[in-house]
């Protein structure tokens, strides 16, 4: 083998894969083509170019997934998955090909400027679906039940009783409904009997996500988290799959960073203008990560459930689980008091619990 390398990039799309090859020096491709998306007819043309030297390969993320990053990987090729959107242009440049979007990421690997996402093992990626499912069937639930109470809306049913909706009370007053037509029951029926059957596969899918985060894989890394206040089976597991190595962030900052929690900033000389936070990175994590920071909003103390939860939890963790809770506590008044808004308040709480998160999973201590 000679000491040549080669920078390959790759625009992927469903059907089609544009290639474009560079060599160490030279400003043009030495080899272009354009093939069917088809795995391992990639990676027979990239093994073309490893006879010759040592070959690189770069692709942004998207729908066809980390198949083809494991294929190379399995062959000793050196491949990297890029954020999707992210590779640097010209400002002025309006015109978007895929011959010019696959040499954009050849030149952008062969520069040494690029930023690959971390990619997930094929055990961690399925968990993750796992967790995606049951969102998904969130969503249907919720869709459903709207669909439900428009339903009655229609027809002037309202429900007036004390408490909200979709409690015991309010399913006992669907059933005393009458309705005047035979086709107006066959919808409520209808859209009940679906309420019910995706609730079971909701129970059933949560009872899945909590044996395996049980399971030796994760039991350690869960069990940390669960010590934190709001973070229970279904958070921390997310956390875990979706992150994978948290050694890859710097600071604590860098991982509130990575999951859009710093706010945007547009200041040229003297002025400093900043507005909400950047929203970048995983979404579905910053959510859930907001939704587990409410519960820092009432009190500063442990419930049953949290210490139930803490009984399997190493003590360092706990410690600074303890710290988080009252600091966090602290900081939700303190900005009530300040006039923030409490949307704003508890995204800023939000923010250091990841910063919590991120020390517990790197050294235990915060």
């Amino acid at each position: 083998m000679t000491g040549k390398e080669f920078f390959i990039g790759l625009d992927v799309h469903k059907d089609s894969v544009q290639m474009a090859v560079f060599s160490e020096t030279g400003e043009d491709t030495i080899y272009e083509t354009k093939m069917l998306n088809n795995t391992s007819q990639i990676v027979k043309k990239v093994q073309k170019f490893c006879q010759e030297g040592e070959a690189f390969v770069a692709y942004e993320s998207g729908s066809s997934g980390y198949v083809i990053h494991r294929a190379m990987e399995k062959m000793g090729i050196k491949c990297y998955v890029l954020p999707a959107n992210k590779v640097a242009k010209k400002r002025d440049d309006r015109i978007k090909t895929d011959k010019r979007d696959a040499r954009l990421i050849g030149r952008e690997l062969r520069s040494n400027s690029i930023r690959p996402i971390s990619v997930p093992d094929e055990e961690d990626e399925a968990v993750r679906d796992l967790l995606r499912c049951r969102e998904d069937l969130n969503n249907d639930i919720r869709r459903v039940k709207q669909r439900l109470l428009k339903f009655f809306d229609r027809h002037g049913h309202f429900y007036h009783a004390k408490g909200s909706n979709w409690t015991i009370g309010h399913f006992k007053w669907m059933e005393t409904i009458v309705f005047e037509h035979d086709h107006e029951k066959t919808v409520y029926l209808e859209y009940r009997s679906q309420i019910e059957e995706l609730l079971k596969r909701n129970i059933r899918l949560c009872k899945m996500i909590e044996k395996t985060a049980e399971s030796p894989r994760y039991r350690d890394r869960i069990s940390k988290l669960r010590a934190f206040k709001g973070i229970d089976y279904l958070i921390a597991l997310n956390i875990i799959c979706e992150i994978g190595d948290f050694r890859r962030f710097a600071s604590a900052g860098s991982f509130m960073s990575y999951l859009g929690f710093v706010p945007r900033e547009n200041s040229s000389g003297s002025k400093r203008i900043q507005g909400g936070i950047t929203k970048a990175g995983n979404r579905a994590l910053r959510c859930l990560l907001v939704e587990g920071a409410w519960h820092y909003t009432k009190n500063a103390e442990t419930g049953r459930r949290l210490n139930q939860r803490r009984k399997h939890s190493p003590q360092d963790a706990i410690k600074t689980a303890d710290i988080a809770l009252e600091r966090l506590h602290k900081k939700y008044l303190r900005l009530l008091s300040y006039g923030k808004h409490k949307n704003v308040a508890v995204t800023a709480v939000a923010r250091e619990l990841a910063g919590f998160i991120w020390a517990v999973q790197v050294s235990g201590t915060y």
